[in-house]
């Protein structure tokens, strides 16, 4: 197998030629800037390995992996202006360096363009992947949804949440996996399990995700820290929170919810240091740890042989055990 660092090259060699020399300038610059911004590109990384699990030429599925690399980068740039984040991978998000308009505009064309390159997929599976990704494509429309709806609300089940980031996050990483497969000539029950795969994997990332953002390093994580305390999201610790506080607790938590004007440093280190009276970080990194679990166990179902499976193994330690 590549090494995932040389997949990544190839993916951003790729990128760098997305939407490059169309006019107009003030519609394609954006797209450009935001891959620009660099990134772990985990789901083209992961659609190309999968190829190679099945021991295939990865170009097979060079543009099925450009369109969700393309199609993931729309979804966090319309993300940060539904969440009014300021930045993103470090830098100035879309919508703060250009307007909401441009961010919205730009991101449509993100989407068209993410839909032209699996139109270039070997027409022979060209209907189950454009069925697939445009399942996956709905599915993550349905979780950001959620996601807004959440914001309204302060009686969020933990059930509820975890489908909301299964739609959001997990069943693009699934996708992704799946699609490899699909490009393979894999068999359908190696397929699903590969799929599977990515779906726990992306519960524990995206579960692991919303701890960092606030009990990672800022400087590592790419974002400010606290956005998620800030904003009210409805994450699993505050979920959990909510559920475990005693009454004071809970009418702490309360103020800082519904409280208007604040100083967001002050009410990151008040909610903060209710998750850590309530254990949370320990109870969430216990979650995490179920469904990364549970992902090795479905990739071990997968009919290859162990040696070539030991990249992506590598590669999904990597995701959950980073720190940043």
């Amino acid at each position: 197998m590549h090494k995932v660092a040389l997949l990544r090259e190839k993916i951003d060699r790729e990128l760098s030629m997305v939407m490059k020399s169309v006019q107009p300038e003030s519609l394609f610059e954006p797209p450009r800037y935001v891959f620009s911004l660099g990134g772990k590109r985990i789901r083209p990384v992961l659609t190309l390995m999968a190829v190679e699990l099945f021991n295939k030429n990865i170009d097979i599925a060079l543009n099925a992996a450009l369109a969700i690399e393309i199609f993931h980068n729309f979804s966090l740039l319309h993300d940060d202006l539904m969440d009014n984040a300021d930045i993103r991978r470090g830098n100035p998000t879309v919508h703060k360096k250009w307007n909401a308009n441009t961010a919205i505009l730009s991101g449509d064309a993100m989407v068209i363009e993410a839909y032209k390159y699996i139109a270039k997929v070997p027409t022979q599976h060209l209907s189950e992947v454009l069925d697939l990704f445009s399942d996956t494509a709905m599915d993550i429309c349905v979780g950001q949804q959620y996601d807004m709806d959440f914001e309204k609300r302060n009686d969020v089940k933990e059930a509820e949440y975890l489908e909301m980031i299964l739609k959001k996050t997990a069943v693009l990483i699934g996708c992704s996996l799946k699609m490899g497969a699909i490009l393979s000539d894999a068999d359908k029950s190696d397929a699903e399990a590969l799929y599977q795969f990515g779906i726990n994997l992306g519960l524990a990332f995206q579960l692991k995700d919303d701890l960092l953002d606030v009990y990672g390093d800022p400087k590592r994580f790419g974002k400010n820290i606290g956005g998620d305390i800030i904003s009210n999201k409805k994450t699993y610790l505050l979920i959990k929170a909510l559920r475990n506080s005693n009454p004071g607790q809970r009418d702490e938590l309360d103020k800082w919810i519904t409280i208007k004007e604040f100083d967001p440093n002050e009410k990151i280190e008040a909610v903060k240091k209710i998750y850590d009276e309530l254990n949370l970080k320990v109870i969430s990194e216990n979650l995490i740890e179920k469904y990364y679990l549970a992902s090795l166990e479905n990739l071990s179902s997968v009919s290859v042989s162990s040696d070539r499976k030991r990249e992506l193994i590598e590669l999904s330690e990597n995701l959950m055990y980073r720190d940043s």
